[in-house]
């Protein structure tokens, strides 16, 4: 979609400025900890110029957390096997396709992973992080994360669980913005109302829960849809605390995985995307 640092400087509203800035940077792929380069194919349209693209966020994984250092064959996050990897990109390429279906906004069809040291994150407005409960953002990171929230980024965080991840989560999130509470969201929030009405929402559950008979990671862990707002009202960080939306995408397509999950975590994803282009 737009380009922050654009947006910021000239006060173009993120809608207008459309494909002008969305590909300043070029698609890359890294290894990850479900699968690896070339193990799920790009589409034949992924060098297609689009209005939005699910940008992932990459970020140092945290030592104190359940997955803390979570690296297959060592080496650095910057270079995949980490836990940000978690889902990717399946996840990522199944929600672009359920975006490209369920709505009229121009979808590429492949993923953008987002180094926040590289200044990056401007250019792709709307921000995803898996297992956020397992980051450690450095004060840089920090800094960065805040000034594109600001300027009118969005950023979602998934699948992290229990009272140990969401400390390791406010951690970091204490850096970015240390005088903004985190709130719960009623069924009456515009983000539940952009596209679907989800007043009904439930705990989404992995793929590894389902495999267990259960919805949750942890024992009595219970769904939270929670936000950080900036001065004017508008969501700039949606939290989706003790819920694997992740997974429900990644395995959309699996017969085995419940219809009730995939259409609640893709209903969620594409409520906020909307919400996060028109607010």
């Amino acid at each position: 979609m737009s380009n922050l640092r654009a947006s910021w400087r000239w006060g173009v509203p993120l809608i207008a400025l459309g494909t002008l800035f969305a590909f300043q940077l070029p698609f890359r792929e890294f290894n990850g900890v479900e699968y690896r380069l070339g193990e799920i194919p790009r589409p034949p349209d992924w060098m297609e110029k689009t209005e939005w693209t699910f940008a992932r966020l990459m970020y140092p994984p945290s030592p104190y957390a359940r997955y803390g250092g979570f690296r297959f064959g060592g080496g650095q996050w910057t270079q995949g096997f980490s836990i940000w990897t978690q889902d990717y990109p399946r996840a990522d390429r199944h929600f672009a396709q359920a975006m490209q279906r369920l709505t009229r906004i121009h979808v590429r069809s492949v993923e953008q992973p987002v180094n926040l040291d590289d200044g990056e994150e401007f250019d792709w407005p709307w921000l995803y992080a898996v297992q956020a409960g397992s980051w450690r953002l450095t004060d840089s990171q920090a800094h960065a994360l805040r000034e594109f929230l600001l300027r009118g980024g969005f950023f979602m965080a998934d699948d992290f669980w229990g009272d140990e991840g969401w400390e390791v989560f406010m951690e970091s999130m204490k850096r970015v913005f240390p005088d903004r509470p985190v709130v719960e969201l009623d069924n009456g929030n515009q983000i539940f109302h952009t596209v679907y009405n989800l007043d009904d929402r439930y705990q989404v559950a992995s793929e590894g829960s389902v495999m267990r008979g259960r919805s949750d990671k942890c024992e009595g862990c219970r769904d939270h849809w929670r936000a950080i707002y900036d001065d004017k009202g508008r969501i700039m960080v949606a939290i989706t605390f003790n819920s694997d939306v992740g997974d429900s995408w990644e395995w959309a397509d699996a017969p085995y995985y419940p219809e009730k999950y995939a259409a609640l975590g893709i209903r969620i994803g594409v409520n906020y995307v909307v919400y996060a282009m028109t607010h």
